[in-house]
């Protein structure tokens, strides 16, 4: 097929394989393909146009701009209150209710009183509901990012001097202010602006990371990393919990080991265990994991899942008040819970440069889960998420309400899944929640006085029962990618053994070197030819594929670059069984061997012509082994198609493999090339052109092969009217002997 139908002048046309002369059109079809014009590329036009773009100031853009930076305003007009609002008032209102527990549990995960983790989501679901443009995700505490969030602040606890888990501890070393002024800073009071600092340059990463466009940052936090860091957050976090099951006072610890260091401890004292919390923890662990379950195996069924959480809460809550846990059995309660709003603060500039730190990984973690469950609700509802908006969508819902007293949050998976199962339909059920929220912050706060925290370390954990069923998951992982699971097991041992954070970035690191690995020694493969077609397949999986004669089909199954250079020369010679460096260096020795025999120069090609010559047509049959050994291929060919790039070195390797085999007659081919590969061999010269004018690129492995062999018998041809020209003139020197 040829098309020369392009209209553009001054194209450039690249020719993709070639005919020889002697070839009949009806043997061999002559492709050519006319490239379009590059387009003239001008940075400086470039960022012109985009500098207009951003400083044009009319009605229309200053509406656009606002509707992109706030969703609500395109979708809040079109809102259908016939439609929407009873699922949205029912989803909100469940929500809420499960909310409330959970954010008063995850207060302490994350070193904080319990009324900042009412704040905290109350704040976050009133910026989410005007800045998101997904209408399913639940923005509040969650419960990795309160493990992080608690490990960040009590590190600076520490170092401030302040000891014990007591909100009520006294400063040991230095003595703060607080930011309104009111006195000196309590231990409680130096946790909250520990964190809302943390939460206002966690903000500010995910904003910047938004307004720059790098959402791509997510892609390298794969689903087996992210599947692996979670499992393991969720068993440091059910460790750190089970001081409050047992009713212990133990030291928490940070940093390196403090897993198991955390378990050694709580066998050291667990003699120390409260009878009332552990007896408690377990009746409470009894009747929240069988109706969880019944919820989840039910959820089709169920219009809404009945709130167990909640009902536990209020019962031991009534329970410890009318029995006197607190002072009959000691038992720890949650105590005094303020109701109203506290007046707004400012983070401290002073615990910046300590925190730059911790916010960097509670940024990513906190947008990767945010974008990925917009994306995965987005798609299953059929509606356009825009992952830039979402991550900018996110810092604000850190950076603003980091001025309220609120630690970092991001969308919460167990309130998103319960949010979507219930019929949310808008983000106006997140106001519905924040509605139920502003209840407990001004009126019922107090009434969970003597809530023990025991009930709060099983709602925890009862809420990371879906981490630790990936162990579940692992043998089916296993079967499908053996990587993947060593990736998973990596990142969840890692953040388990060590840390958190450390072990977000060894499962990053193992996970960018699995990749680096796949490439470096890729699949590589021979091709064989199916009976009556043009296809080519690997001749190692595919039974009953023919050879082609003298022809070698070779498959590199990843990109030639500086990396894998060596792998792709080492696994071509060992597929060929043709090593043309030790094969051109026996030749010379034969030669030379050849000259000193014979005393008459030859030339390479010479004298593996003249080994080629019937035995009649030699004056003379030379020693075995002055013969060059024989090479069962005259033709290789490279099958590209995996290839999405190759860089400079890549190119050199093709060069030296091209001149290599050519030196022992041997051509070299390329075959399902992309156009990116042929441009960068057009530039950068790789085998020149043919007689013929045409490069040595082909479009399919197909017309590779019909090249290779109409182009071997040309040449045959040819050289067997040269021998019948020359054998005449042999005679007569034979008969003047």
């Amino acid at each position: 097929m040829e098309d020369t139908s392009s209209q553009k002048s001054g194209q450039s046309k690249e020719v993709l394989s070639s005919q020889t002369p002697e070839e009949s059109p009806a043997d061999f079809v002559h492709v050519k393909l006319e490239e379009y014009e590059p387009a003239d590329f001008s940075t400086k036009d470039l960022i012109l146009k985009k500098a207009r773009e951003v400083c044009t100031c009319n009605h229309q853009t200053i509406i656009t701009f606002f509707c992109q930076l706030f969703p609500v305003l395109d979708w809040l007009p079109r809102y259908d209150i016939k439609t929407q609002l009873l699922g949205d008032v029912v989803s909100g209102l469940l929500v809420g209710i499960v909310a409330i527990p959970q954010s008063i549990s995850y207060s302490l995960l994350a070193s904080q009183d319990p009324i900042y983790g009412i704040y905290t989501n109350f704040f976050c679901n009133i910026v989410y509901v005007a800045m998101a443009t997904s209408r399913h995700n639940f923005v509040g505490s969650f419960g990795i990012l309160c493990l992080m969030v608690g490990q960040s602040v009590n590190r600076h606890l520490q170092l401030a001097g302040y000891s014990g888990d007591s909100s009520g501890s006294s400063l040991v070393g230095n003595s703060t202010s607080f930011s309104n002024g009111t006195g000196a800073c309590d231990r409680s009071c130096y946790a909250i602006t520990v964190a809302l600092s943390l939460s206002f340059l966690v903000g500010l990463y995910q904003i910047l990371l938004g307004v720059l466009q790098l959402g791509f940052v997510a892609v390298y936090l794969s689903e087996p990393l992210l599947s692996g860091f979670v499992t393991g957050s969720s068993l440091t976090i059910i460790t750190s919990q089970m001081k409050y099951l047992l009713g212990l006072k133990i030291p928490r610890h940070e940093g390196v080991g403090s897993f198991l260091l955390t378990w050694v401890d709580l066998f050291r004292y667990i003699q120390n265990t409260n009878i009332c919390d552990l007896v408690t923890s377990l009746v409470a662990l009894a009747i929240i994991v069988p109706v969880k379950e019944i919820n989840d195996r039910y959820k089709e069924k169920m219009k809404a899942p009945f709130p167990i959480e909640l009902l536990v809460v209020i019962v031991a809550t009534v329970i410890s008040y009318y029995f006197n846990f607190e002072e009959r059995y000691k038992s720890s309660v949650c105590g005094d819970i303020p109701t109203g709003f506290r007046k707004p603060t400012l983070p401290d500039i002073n615990l910046f440069s300590s925190l730059a730190v911790d916010a960097l990984p509670i940024a990513v973690i906190g947008f990767a889960m945010t974008v990925s469950l917009a994306e995965i609700f987005g798609k299953k509802h059929g509606y356009a998420v825009r992952a830039n908006q979402e991550m900018i969508a996110i810092g604000m819902c850190n950076l603003i309400p980091s001025f309220f007293y609120c630690f970092a949050s991001s969308a919460a998976l167990t309130k998103t899944l319960l949010k979507e199962s219930t019929g949310t339909q808008t983000q106006v059920s997140g106001l519905v929640t924040s509605l139920v929220l502003l209840l407990v912050l001004l009126w019922i706060a107090p009434l969970f006085y003597s809530l023990q925290t025991s009930i709060l370390g099983v709602v925890t954990i009862v809420n990371l029962r879906g981490g630790l069923r990936k162990f579940h998951d692992t043998p089916r992982m296993w079967q499908l990618s053996k990587l993947d699971t060593v990736v998973w097991w990596t990142t969840m041992l890692s953040s388990t053994l060590i840390t958190t954070e450390i072990g977000l970035l060894v499962g990053v690191c193992f996970a960018l070197l699995c990749i680096i690995f796949r490439t470096q020694r890729p699949r590589a493969t021979l091709l064989g030819k199916v009976s009556n077609t043009e296809i080519y397949e690997d001749q190692s999986t595919y039974k009953q594929l023919s050879s082609i004669a003298n022809i070698k089909i070779f498959r590199f199954e990843s990109s030639l670059y500086y990396a894998n250079k060596d792998y792709f020369k080492t696994v071509l010679y060992q597929k060929t069984g043709v090593n043309p460096i030790l094969l051109a260096a026996k030749h010379q020795r034969v030669e030379a061997q050849a000259n000193a025999d014979t005393g008459n120069s030859k030339s390479f090609f010479g004298t593996r012509l003249d080994c080629l010559k019937p035995a009649k047509q030699r004056t003379e049959k030379p020693p075995a082994d002055a013969c060059p050994p024989s090479i069962d291929m005259h033709t290789l060919i490279l099958e590209c198609g995996a290839m999405q790039f190759i860089d400079t070195v890549g190119l050199s390797v093709l060069k030296e493999i091209h001149h290599d085999y050519k030196e022992i007659g041997v051509q070299v081919l390329l075959a399902n090339c992309n156009p990116s590969i042929r441009h960068r061999l057009r530039e950068g010269g790789w085998a020149g052109e043919t007689d013929s004018g045409g490069q040595l690129a082909f479009h399919s492995v197909h017309d590779a092969v019909r090249f290779a062999e109409r182009r071997y018998h040309v040449q045959r041809e040819s050289l067997e009217k040269k021998d019948a020209v020359l054998d005449p003139e042999d005679l007569i020197f034979q008969g003047s002997l």
